[in-house]
């Protein structure tokens, strides 16, 4: 089957703010007659515009009746942390760089029913067309942000908004992420690229009745494979073990792979509309996905010992080029009602889902292999939540169910699925309790390639998961403590196993998760201080560094007659000793190994966040306490992380 693909091409930004800003004079002009009348003045007839005039509108908000909007973020807490700088800021285990392939540390359960890819290495990069935000502006807005490391790490990100008299408004978007090579024999060789065009559109009637939310996103990111670093033999001690520590010389080691990518290209239209029928007691909502996932692996040099492949576990299509790829292309459509009222807020819906996957490998240069045979999935799903709260007290529920499969293969889609979860709550305490059961991943069922072939469709069984929270939120004065305690008993787990196939455990699990987080205030000093521990977290299957720990201390405050508003402080991050993950770079898959345990490490920053009007800057010292205790850290066996290094970002938003 020849090979289909759809290319995006991607304005420098220079040229991509250029031709934003001619947009904006000429919307500017055309529609100033129309949205001269929302401009807010004060007593000097000036015109003012600002954070309080821009107002952000989430799709979530919308589909709980809540059109009002919230102030658009002009803090300067986090902006320094780098897991602010992507679009999931958890805890995460990554191959050490920005835009590699990256997996969250900590348990959570899941919510997701049905047919899904399941290759997910690369979403901590991807926009979520459903949380993306859309904004209710009295003056056009943008805003620019830009981040560069020392080591080459990039950030950029520029976004436009103006609204259309007071009914509608419509942006843009564009991102660029990058990273650099740390072992490499040049001076500067690129390791990954990210580059995201967003479009988006908001618009409600005159009389609040019908409100429409509308996206188009797509995102192209590509990731150099290296495979870690290759222990040479002065690395290998006389009992056969490798010395971890000698692998830490950044600049003498070498690695498995030369000619390895991964590509992850996704495009998606995204619709979300509701329409008031009795009030705030009754409306009718849709929503609306078409999506694609189009996943390539590359390598144009398989290296190779005298007869087998020395890194990857065998070549069963190709002995010197791997050229495998996977698309998966889904169309969902939701209906349903909702409600919300000061005691009530409900929301009942139908779920239709058609999905197609197909995935094939190239053998030579001009022949291809189909694989796998095309499935075709067609799901509905039906779901709902309901809250109701009187005074301190507040009870919800929410879930969701799939009706079973008939035509698709295997005897685990014709067991239902379902997730759903139910919360009591009284002043700071909260009792929860999750119970799932939910198939495997496509490609924990099914895969085909130049390195793995599997078959499990009928062979899995569903993953079952009961989970019992307790938490407790109380603010005391200027402090606020946040604690939980969680015990999960998890059965049918499907995991990589050591081979880095899929596999499924006959027996069940059980974790203990205890969380804490404590933020105070004393005079002009803030402290942000949580830790997770996690007891059961190293079981066949499992990997879960037991303790997670981050502490930030900061001063902030005026200077200059309160010209310049700046904070000043350290954060630190710890991370206990652990049998980490493995990557397979073929196949995007974390799996579980017995052999290289990670040690615990700590990583020491030193910032200086200031804003001047809307404008904001942040300079860091990262992993300052290098060489300390070790000279390095791995995030992931034979991947390292990030050297000691200077990082600078900017932050600047315009509000005319």
């Amino acid at each position: 089957m020849p090979h289909c693909s759809v290319s995006v091409r991607v304005l420098p930004a220079s040229r991509l703010f250029r031709w934003l800003t001619g947009l904006s004079l000429l919307l500017g002009g055309f529609f100033d007659p129309l949205t001269s009348q929302a401009q807010v003045v004060d007593d000097t007839t000036k015109t003012l515009y600002g954070a309080k005039t821009t107002l952000v509108i989430r799709e979530a908000d919308v589909l709980r009746e809540k059109h009002e909007g919230r102030m658009v973020d002009t803090t300067l807490v986090g902006m320094q942390q780098a897991r602010n700088w992507y679009h999931d800021s958890t805890f995460q285990q990554d191959l050490g760089n920005g835009g590699t392939a990256s997996r969250r540390l900590l348990w959570e359960p899941n919510t997701q029913l049905g047919a899904r890819l399941g290759r997910n290495v690369f979403d901590k990069y991807m926009r979520n067309s459903a949380t993306i935000p859309y904004y209710d502006t009295r003056s056009p807005y943008t805003f620019f942000r830009f981040v560069q490391g020392g080591t080459g790490e990039q950030v950029f990100e520029l976004s436009y908004s103006r609204s259309i008299k007071r009914n509608a408004n419509v942006g843009f978007a564009y991102e660029r992420f990058s990273s650099n090579k740390i072992f490499t024999d040049v001076g500067s060789e690129g390791l990954t690229k990210h580059s995201g065009v967003l479009f988006f559109v908001r618009y409600q009637t005159t009389d609040d009745r019908y409100h429409l939310l509308f996206n188009v996103n797509t995102a192209r990111h590509e990731a150099i494979e290296q495979g870690g670093i290759v222990p040479q033999p002065e690395d290998i001690s006389d009992d056969n073990r490798i010395l971890t520590q000698n692998l830490l010389e950044y600049d003498d080691e070498r690695v498995w792979l030369t000619q390895a990518r991964n590509r992850d290209d996704r495009d998606r239209i995204h619709l979300a509309q509701t329409y008031r029928l009795l009030g705030k007691g009754l409306t009718a909502f849709h929503v609306m996905d078409i999506s694609r996932q189009t996943n390539r692996y590359n390598d144009d040099a398989i290296p190779r010992g005298p007869t087998d492949p020395l890194y990857y576990p065998r070549t069963r299509l190709s002995p010197n080029v791997t050229n495998d790829r996977a698309t998966f292309e889904q169309a969902e459509n939701s209906v349903g009602v909702l409600g919300a009222t000061k005691l009530v807020e409900y929301r009942l819906y139908g779920r239709h889902r058609l999905a197609r996957l197909s995935a094939s490998s190239q053998i030579e240069e001009s022949v291809q292999e189909d694989n796998v045979p095309i499935r075709t999935f067609n799901q509905i799903f039906l779901g709902g939540n309901a809250a109701f709260k009187y005074r301190i007290f507040g009870v919800e529920a929410a879930g969701e169910i799939k009706v079973p499969d008939i035509s698709a293969p295997g005897e685990a889609s014709r067991v239902p699925e379902y997730w759903g979860k139910a919360a009591a709550r009284t002043g700071p305490i909260t009792a929860e309790f999750y119970s799932a059961s939910y198939a495997p991943t496509l490609t924990e069922r099914e895969f085909s390639g130049n390195h793995y072939v599997w078959n499990n469709y009928s062979r899995f069984e569903n993953t079952f998961v009961n989970q019992l929270t307790g938490r407790l939120d109380q603010t005391l004065g200027k402090q606020r403590l946040q604690a939980s305690v969680a015990v999960a008993n998890i059965s049918s787990l499907v995991y990589y196993n050591q081979q880095a196939e899929p596999a499924q455990l006959s027996d069940a699990l059980q974790l203990v998760i205890v969380g804490v987080r404590h933020r105070f205030q004393v005079g002009n000093f803030f402290a942000d201080n949580q830790g997770t521990y996690t007891l059961g977290g190293d079981q066949e299957g499992l990997r879960i560094p037991s303790l997670v720990a981050n502490a930030k201390v900061y001063y902030q405050g005026y200077i200059f007659k309160k010209a310049l508003f700046g904070q000043i402080g350290t954060e630190y991050y710890y991370q206990s000793r652990f049998r980490a993950y493995d990557y397979s770079p073929s196949t995007q898959q974390f799996f579980v190994q017995d052999q290289f345990r990670i040690r615990r490490y700590s990583l020491l920053d030193a910032f200086v966040n200031i804003d001047i009007r809307t404008v904001s800057v942040f300079l860091k010292m990262a992993y300052l306490n290098q060489g300390l205790h070790r000279n390095g850290y791995f995030t992931t066996p034979y991947y390292t992380g990030l050297p000691r290094r200077f990082e600078v970002g900017l932050k600047w938003q315009f509000f005319d």
